[in-house]
């Protein structure tokens, strides 16, 4: 057998194996998906009018005073025993002590363990409250409000108390008026 009828046999190898696992098993996977779980299959994303402005299940980063700020992501894990891990823990809480929070709940302090977590405490959300009723001019009552309208779970396994999607959160807020 010559060389290039090997090339042609591999290449053709090649194209019904790319027909069978993308056309024949993954397109069907990904139309059954749209049917059972239609916001799942789309990345979970959150819409202001036609416009994506995020992903329900990947946390956000927010810097402005006028939003909720969640955990901190992208950083790598250290272990427990790891002398810098002190270190950023205390640079962490000393930034939130300059925003007003002196004793921030453990989870503001701490890395999302995959990066991306997109929950905060309740606590955590509370411990800003003063700083978002301060720049938006919005009563810590309506805040209390929307963090109840706003508030997950516990979910499943995922958290053994109620958290607050910040990204879902701070949608929220930009629609309330000030007081």
């Amino acid at each position: 057998m010559s060389f290039t009828a090997q090339v042609l046999r591999g290449v053709r190898v090649t194209l019904i194996l790319w027909l069978l696992t993308v056309v024949v098993i993954t397109l069907p996977m990904l139309g059954l998906a749209r049917l059972v779980a239609p916001g799942s299959a789309d990345g979970s994303l959150l819409r202001r009018g036609e416009q994506v402005v995020g992903a329900r299940l990947i946390g956000q980063s927010f810097r402005s005073p006028r939003y909720l700020q969640g955990r901190q992501a992208g950083a790598p894990n250290l272990a427990a025993s790891n002398p810098e891990l002190a270190v950023r823990v205390a640079d962490v809480a000393s930034g939130w002590e300059l925003a007003g929070v002196s004793q921030p709940a453990p989870d503001l302090l701490l890395d999302s363990a995959s990066g991306v977590d997109p929950h905060i405490s309740l606590v955590a959300a509370r411990q800003q409250f003063p700083r978002l009723a301060r720049e938006r001019k919005i009563a810590l009552a309506e805040l209390e409000a929307l963090l109840r309208q706003a508030q997950e779970g516990p979910l499943g396994l995922q958290a053994i108390e109620p958290v607050v999607n910040v990204l879902r959160f701070n949608l929220a807020l930009d629609n309330l008026r000030p007081s």
